[in-house]
């Protein structure tokens, strides 16, 4: 009997996932909705929370925090903070968080009462993917042309409102603004590039090893029913005895 325990003991143990993809937690991640960080007044915008069902979407502006509570709805992936119209004292970081300390990624909108802002994603950008940034104008929809800045430093002039990077890099992060003769200037907002994610399973490492453990697992199963076979044999011929 303590031959069969250790055996069982010891398979369980080496078919323990060791890939990094096995011990994968699914992170909480708070989007927004349109996906950019500069709005103007009264336009609306909803905060979802991913990944849990038992968060709260918090409101940091100066050093306070509050409850996003104009429309807390429970939804199929987590909260949602809905604020029909948005105000000037609604601008300022949205956060998801638990009572036991747990943070989501920090979504930080701007929101103002000027005629011209910059849609660029509120979420990082993947590199590798493309990326529009749009300068509006709160007066008109219509063409016109509108200078965009990267870090202070003028790189495209468009004549339709937009530009569009066909492959985002990680030399592509920064402070970025637009400005629209006669009309004014958007404030300042930050890009944010991060690396590709890649699977861990995906690296042969990973992928050799777990040959290697279902091809070591087997040979434990086989081990284990011949052992347990040996010992029931011999409990038979002990009785025959």
């Amino acid at each position: 009997m303590e031959v069969r325990a250790l055996c069982i003991k010891l398979i369980m143990s080496v078919m323990i996932p060791f890939c990094a993809h096995d011990q994968r937690v699914d992170a909480v991640f708070l989007r927004v909705v349109p996906n950019r960080s500069q709005f103007f007044e009264y336009e609306p915008v909803t905060f979802y929370c991913e990944g849990v069902s038992h968060y709260n979407i918090v409101h940091k502006l100066k050093g306070n925090m509050k409850s996003c509570s104009y429309t807390n709805e429970k939804t199929a992936t987590g909260l949602s903070c809905s604020i029909k119209n948005v105000y000037t004292e609604d601008a300022g970081e949205f956060i998801c968080e638990t009572g036991g300390g747990e943070k989501s990624n920090i979504i930080n909108i701007t929101v103002i009462a000027g005629p011209v802002i910059l849609e660029s994603p509120a979420v990082p950008v993947m590199e590798g993917e493309a990326v529009t940034l749009s300068c509006r104008n709160k007066t008109t929809s219509s063409n016109f042309t509108a200078d965009f800045y990267k870090d202070g430093i003028l790189i495209r002039k468009s004549s339709t409102g937009y530009m569009t990077i066909g492959r985002v890099l990680n030399s592509h992060e920064g402070r970025y603004k637009c400005s629209i003769s006669g009309a004014g200037e958007s404030p300042v907002s930050w890009l944010n590039v991060t690396e590709t994610e890649t699977d861990p399973s995906s690296e042969p490492g990973c992928h050799i090893y777990l040959i290697l453990r279902t091809v070591f697992t087997i040979m434990m199963v086989a081990l284990l029913l011949l052992l347990v076979g040996l010992l029931h044999c011999g409990k038979i011929r002990a009785t025959n005895c």
